[in-house]
């Protein structure tokens, strides 16, 4: 049965790239060029492993250099941004497509990625009143309250935060509670680097644009959200490990964006200064586990740092869309579930006094602190399209209006109600539960715009449906019931990755957290994002780092997952079903279980790939360091399918079956003992769905469960098709002026002189392994060998969004000899090996041809 047909809206702030889409367009139309997935800036990885794993220092330099002079040789012009020897063997550079492509064709060069741009996440902002005491509410949720009462703090383990910064004035991060009063190193941030200075944005499309770095030693934080994920992992009072020692690495300016070459410079930093763990709540969505960053992680991971990272706020992006370093294939990759309570600003309403928490809207003025106002309302709690229509000139003159979610965006509303006078807008959910509202546009808002829950908007709906209510802003904090609290966020991206291998890995509390921000930004925000779970599970590994010091890096992730506690899921948790595997992982994680355990069972997750050649059968060993034996029953535990559709994600009650070599397995003391695990795909799931769930070792002696969460997709995952056709008729042969790209279906000519070359605009629907673009002659049919050849490609962030490609008029051979071509007619065809395809089956090819080019230099 199917029992959901589409995502749910997300409701936080995203930290992961957002990328752009060409729109709806006729086949004939152009699309601006802004609207491409591409970037000016590149990885260049050589052919030798970097130094950590074992190449020497003079080989991996002597590599650099020879590409340097052979760039010099072959007359290209870009710029050389950083380069790297330890966890990755490469350059990052600037350059425009044309030239990119030359690069590629250097000796030397093993492969190029896009180097990501990386948005800042936009905070919900709160206040702390004096006398509020902490920021506890969600240690309940893993049980990190519960391991700090057994001695456990975090003491003597080193924490690496690759963020904004972090606030080291902060009194509950060790600091003397002045902005500027302490000294860095501090007492607990004693590592760190800024790696770009308060003015760097890497987003060419902010008006702040400033891409150039000015690196120094202090890694203070002026944007907020490093301080917000330090204080989670360890605040003095409420944080999960309050005793950790902290790496600060800056790698954001106080707005804008970074880039992906900026984190992996401080992935090298914190390796160096010896970090035990690593959190990192940033990346790139719909990436390989073979991006750089996440290869970088893996490589920390190997070297022993517990390499933690969000998972990504593509929530409504559909599947296949978690991000980068957090899809590496032995970083915990985490997702994010929702505080149970939130912490919240209070305005009062007559006559009584009841205390409304609201959330700030993301562009708007900041709401004040004091005062009083009479409201209004444009609606009612049965208005389906509230304030969507220009309301009549000074009808809410003076008052903020009260505005029921609905029927047109919230920048609709609050811009109405701001034309109609109003002196501020309150919004409220009309389903269950709290809203995030933004409201950036133009002309921009002017007043304060906030957002309560739907019950408290039906209160204040109910009270002004009587009489006058006035609301009166105040400084006071209070904590509220939320109630998804303890369910997966609807933000949180969901997985596989594209090599079908577990992501998410586990889940923490992101949605709705309230943490420690800078004292310049107010010191205390509420927050929301994977960008908040991974935190939770950096320091929840800490205090495991603490209480078990022989534990591995490498067996971290395998034992927090043993413990974790599935979630129901979050559309209607009432149906009894667990949420899909491949969007909350192992589940909440349970630190208390993993403090206690005694078994380890590994792998931690099985990844079953594909079912198209039967069931899979995959081999569980456990391994007891108690002094008694213990023996499990085995057991298998469901969980929701999803059926095919990448972009608009359907749930189905339908599930495979679970056979083991025995019904149980005792596991003597200080030994092990295996067993074999048959998953059998659900016969109804649609082919190209993703089947999963749990197995489940339940001790005979006291109950406690161990879980391994499965998942695999139904059927050929080669049938999944990658250029798919689009509503602007990709794939295009374009033409480009310098603003917008504009398709040639007839074909065209080039004088290759400027951006007078040809451009190929592709939409990806799905990860691929492979593209290339190869030109033969139109008229003979000739081969002229490759024009572009890239690896591991992401697939574009939504159904209609596009990347580009270029051809200079020359063509080279897999050995690397190239060769102008002459002026003539050719045409281009474009291949695409399929994720996990083999090259040498036809069948996991797919091919489209270009109108004829007609190259005609002057």
């Amino acid at each position: 049965m199917q029992i959901r047909q589409t995502l749910l809206a997300s409701a936080a702030a995203a930290a992961f790239l957002s990328l752009g889409t060409g729109g709806a367009q006729a086949a004939t139309q152009s699309v601006p060029a802004k609207a491409a997935e591409q970037t000016r800036h590149w990885f260049v990885e050589f052919n030798s492993l970097p130094t950590i794993e074992g190449t020497s220092l003079e080989k991996v330099r002597g590599e650099k250099a020879a590409f340097r002079a052979a760039a010099k040789a072959a007359g290209l012009s870009f710029k050389e941004r950083r380069a790297f020897d330890v966890l990755f063997n490469g350059v990052s550079i600037e350059a425009g497509p044309a030239m990119r492509a030359k690069i590629a064709r250097l000796p030397g060069v093993k492969a190029m990625y896009p180097v990501e741009i990386i948005q800042a996440p936009r905070p919900i902002k709160g206040e702390k009143p004096a006398g509020a005491s902490d920021l506890d509410i969600a240690l309940q949720l893993t049980g990190a309250d519960q391991v700090q009462a057994m001695g456990y703090n975090g003491a003597g383990v080193k924490v690496g935060v690759i963020d904004t910064g972090v606030d080291y004035d902060h009194p509950l991060l060790g600091g003397n509670g002045s902005p500027g009063s302490t000294a860095f190193p501090s007492s607990r941030v004693q590592y760190g680097y800024d790696f770009v200075g308060d003015a760097y944005n890497a987003d060419p499309a902010s008006p702040n644009y400033d891409p150039v770095p000015h690196p120094d030693a202090n890694p203070d934080d002026c944007a907020g959200h490093g301080t917000h994920v330090a204080g989670i992992i360890g605040a003095n009072a409420g944080g999960v490990a309050p005793n950790v020692t902290f790496g600060a690495y800056r790698v954001f300016g106080c707005e804008g964006s970074t880039e992906a070459d900026v984190m992996m410079a401080a992935m090298e930093r914190a390796l160096a200064d010896g970090m035990q763990v690593v959190n990192q709540s940033i990346g790139s969505s719909f990436q390989w586990p073979e991006y750089p960053t996440a290869k970088a992680a893996d490589r920390l991971v190997k070297a022993g740092v517990v390499m933690v990272a969000s998972i990504g706020n593509s929530g409504t992006s559909g599947l296949y869309a978690a991000g980068a370093p957090g899809v590496g294939k032995k970083v915990i990759g985490v997702a994010s579930f929702d505080n149970t309570h939130v912490k919240l600003n209070e305005f009062t309403v007559s006559e009584d006094n009841t205390a409304i928490g609201w959330q700030q809207a993301t562009g708007a003025p900041s709401a004040p602190l004091s005062g009083s106002q009479p409201m209004s309302r444009t609606g009612t709690v049965a208005s389906t399209t509230d304030a969507c229509s220009p309301l009549p000139a000074g009808s809410l003159s003076g008052t903020v209006a009260l505005i029921r979610r609905g029927g047109c965006t919230f920048y609709v509303k609050a811009f109405n109600a701001q034309v109609a006078g109003a002196a501020g807008v309150v919004l409220y959910n009309n389903v269950p539960g709290r809203i995030s509202p933004t409201v950036v546009g133009v002309p921009a808002i002017t007043i304060p715009v906030v957002s309560v829950s739907d019950t408290e908007g039906a209160l204040i709906d109910s009270r002004l449906a009587s009489g006058a209510v006035t609301m009166t802003w105040t400084p006071d904090l209070g904590t509220f019931p939320n109630l998804t609290g303890g369910l997966i966020s609807s933000f949180s991206s969901y997985g596989l990755a594209a090599d079908l291998s577990i992501k998410p890995n586990i889940g923490a509390p992101g949605g709705l957290i309230y943490s420690t921000y800078p004292l310049e930004l107010g010191g205390y925000a509420t927050l929301s994002g994977t960008s908040m779970a991974s935190p939770h599970t950096a320091g929840g590994a800490a205090l495991l780092l603490q209480a078990d010091p022989k534990l591995k890096a490498k067996d971290m992730r395998d034992r927090l997952q043993n413990s974790a506690d599935p979630a129901m899921w979050q559309g209607s948790p009432g149906l009894g079903y667990l949420d899909e595997v491949h969007r909350q992982g192992a589940g909440m994680l349970d630190l208390v279980g993993a403090v206690q355990a005694t078994t380890l069972v590994q792998p931690g997750e099985l990844a079953l790939g594909e079912s198209q050649n039967g069931p899979v059968t995959r081999t569980l060993t456990f391994t007891n360091k108690g002094s008694s034996p213990v023996t499990y029953d085995l057991s298998h535990a469901p969980a929701l399918a999803t059926g095919p559709n990448e972009f608009s994600v359907s749930a189905f009650d339908t599930f495979a079956t679970v056979d083991f070599s025995a019904a149980s397995v005792t596991v003597p003391a200080k030994g092990s003992a295996t067993v074999d695990v048959t998953v059998t795909a659900p016969a109804t799931l649609a082919d190209k769905g993703i089947y999963d769930g749990y197995v489940v070792a339940t001790s005979q002696a006291d109950g406690k469960a161990i879980r391994v969460p499965y998942a695999g997709l139904k059927g050929d995952y080669q049938a999944i098709q990658v250029l798919v056709p689009t509503a602007n008729g990709f794939p295009w042969l374009a033409k480009f002026d310098g603003t917008n790209y504009t398709n040639q279906p007839g074909g065209a000519s080039y004088t290759m002189a400027g951006n007078d070359i040809p451009y190929f605009l592709v939409h990806l629907d799905h990860q691929s392994r492979q593209l290339k673009l190869e030109a033969f002659d139109a008229v003979s049919g000739k081969p002229m060998h490759y024009v572009s050849l890239d690896n591991y490609l992401p697939r574009s962030a939504t159904s209609t969004g596009f990347f580009t490609w270029t051809w200079d008029g020359t063509t080279f051979t897999k050995g690397g000899h190239t060769t102008p071509v002459p002026n003539g007619q050719y045409v281009v065809k474009l291949s695409v090996l399929k994720a996990l395809g083999n090259p040498d089956n036809a069948a996991d090819w797919e091919t489209w041809s270009s109108p004829v080019v007609t190259l005609q230099r002057p």
